[in-house]
């Protein structure tokens, strides 16, 4: 996974969120799946076009790039997979969600395959 930063993730992640929920991406509802002002969300998508994960058209709508989306569907992955896993070992939800969160940028490949196996060989 290409190494970037943790609230670049989370902004690629809520990004590709708005689209599976609404079919495209504003920067309002970016600012509102991260809890965060609308200035914050500017800054970031600035940061993210520079670096070319995003684009924007003239009305503002935003694209992931394909560096942008193997991105946010990678953190997005763990994320779920994550959070399924706390679930089932007994996690309450509402923690788990937020512990997955934490977690999904910290951990390596390895240990994200691991827990992905463990999960596999539980269900067999």
């Amino acid at each position: 996974m290409m190494k970037i930063q943790k609230s670049a993730e989370d902004y690629l992640e809520a990004m590709l969120m708005a689209k599976e929920k609404h079919g495209y991406i504003r920067s309002v509802d970016v600012a509102e799946l991260l809890n965060v002002t609308k200035p914050s969300v500017s800054y970031a998508t600035k940061r993210l076009r520079e670096n070319h994960y995003i684009v924007m058209d003239k009305d503002g709508l935003i694209t992931l790039t394909e560096a942008g989306m193997k991105i946010a569907q990678d953190i997005y992955e763990r994320h779920k997979v994550l959070t399924a896993w706390l679930i089932d070992i007994g996690v309450e939800e509402s923690i788990a969600i937020e512990d997955a969160c934490k977690i999904e940028h910290d951990l390596s490949e390895q240990t994200f395959h691991a827990i992905c196996s463990f999960i596999e060989q539980e269900r067999e």
